[in-house]
């Protein structure tokens, strides 16, 4: 039985308002939010509560089938590249080739690259030390070198799996984690040059200042070389991409296709990533190894549950019928691409965080793809970079990732508004006008 449009409506703005008000206000985690919004849209949208129940019970449970090992699997490598110095490395290799002249380009580029798999704050603060280094070394101002590494970051953080928002999302609408990777980096890397763009041209009117030096930006002896550094980022992609490529997303024949299959697959992939990055290490003791996996699983744990919840109220709205119900009231079949990347960005802007907003977006839009004339595998995968795009915009203070930026690079909320913020509404905008150019070679139907 469905309910009247307007009790519909109403129950949904309040779900996500009440997903706003707890996590910006009264700073409840997302989780929490997140589950009381499932029962009082529930009960909003007289589902039977042992059915409402259910409902999060087979959401959260599907998530943690998709997710689980590839997130939990995914921050233990980005913990690893930073203990053992392949980070360092990386970066030092990066900015040895663009050279100090264009010390801010060779951060941008560090962080696109390191940020594959290391989360956009984690890789800012590992990176901090030697931002701090180049800016002094080539006097460029401190904004500039900065917001170029935090864009960066950021570019892929949105678009690319196993970053939680947009893994959250390709299984939540139903996308080769191969496919969505290989055609993120194509949209991650105008977003990045946007930012860097940008930034250099509004960070020109600061001054050259900088803070002391962090020591993390030195090389070490024990680091390990370049291409042992890279293998653990580029042979996971690799194979990954490979699986994806040959179209080998079901049953296989034959011996070679199999075992491409089956080291292309994500959790596999990532584990021999997690591997390579160990061999990377010396002198590993017991306690090293416990405490840096016991880190992974911890901080793994806080973003599976966040992303299980999001699972957990998009399951309440299918069984809502939130499909039909938009469908009938609404003419969406124009709108196409337009509607996810608005919809995350009003929620990204809205309450801070790009994970939430991609997975509570995630969750809206699955029932809506065949009214959007994105139920097709293209239009999925167009989906799921336009709401990437949505994510990346706005940034501002109620960012976690805004305040990360601006407490370890010393600059003041004013500078970061004129500047890191713009920075996100322009690589959002850039982004989507990506998705759009690629829209139109897939040709969703």
């Amino acid at each position: 039985m469905q309910v009247p449009i307007f009790q519909f409506v109403f129950f949904l703005i309040l779900g996500i308002g009440l997903i706003f008000l707890l996590s910006i206000k009264y700073r409840i985690p997302a989780f929490y939010s997140l589950m009381l919004a499932c029962l009082v849209v529930g009960l909003g949208l007289e589902i039977p509560p042992p059915a409402i129940i259910l409902a999060m019970k087979d959401g959260f449970g599907s998530i943690m089938k998709s997710l689980g090992f590839i997130i939990v699997l995914g921050t233990a490598l980005g913990l690893l590249l930073a203990h053992t110095g392949s980070s360092r490395v990386m970066a030092g290799f990066i900015l040895r080739i663009v050279g100090e002249k264009n010390a801010a380009l060779g951060i941008s580029i560090t962080g696109f690259v390191i940020g594959l798999p290391v989360f956009c704050d984690s890789g800012y603060i590992v990176l901090n030390g030697l931002n701090q280094s180049l800016s002094k070394r080539s006097n460029t101002p401190i904004i500039i070198t900065s917001i170029s590494l935090a864009t960066g970051l950021l570019s892929v953080h949105c678009l690319i799996p196993p970053h939680p928002g947009a893994t959250a999302a390709a299984a939540t609408i139903g996308v080769d984690f191969g496919k969505l990777m290989l055609s993120g980096i194509l949209i991650a890397i105008p977003a990045m040059l946007t930012g860097y763009f940008w930034t250099r041209f509004a960070g020109k009117k600061f001054p050259a200042v900088y803070r002391e030096e962090d020591s993390t930006a030195d090389s070490h002896p024990e680091d390990p070389s370049v291409i042992k550094s890279f293998l653990p980022v580029l042979v996971p992609i690799g194979l990954i991409g490979m699986k994806s490529f040959l179209g080998m997303d079901g049953e296989v024949s034959g011996s070679l296709p199999k075992i491409i299959s089956f080291l292309g697959d994500p959790v596999m992939a990532l584990s021999i990533g997690l591997v390579l990055a160990f061999s990377n290490g010396r002198g590993w003791t017991k306690a090293d190894i416990h405490s840096l996996l016991s880190d992974a699983a911890e901080k793994a744990g806080a973003i599976l549950v966040i992303i299980g919840a999001g699972g957990a109220f998009g399951a309440v709205l299918t069984a809502g019928k939130i499909g039909e119900q938009v469908t009938h009231a609404f003419p969406l079949t124009h709108l196409g691409i337009v509607f996810p990347f608005l919809l995350t960005f009003i929620l990204k802007t809205a309450q801070g965080s790009s994970t939430v907003a991609i997975i509570t977006a995630s969750s809206i839009l699955l029932p809506l793809l065949p009214a959007l004339g994105l139920h097709t595998e293209s239009g999925k995968l167009l989906a799921v970079l336009s709401m990437g795009a949505g994510s990346m915009m706005i940034s501002q203070a109620n960012d976690a990732y805004f305040w990360v930026i601006a407490k370890f690079s010393g600059l003041e909320m004013k500078s970061m508004l004129r500047v890191y913020s713009m920075a996100t509404l322009l690589m959002g905008i850039i982004s989507f006008v990506s998705v759009w150019i690629l829209s139109l070679f897939l040709h969703p139907s």
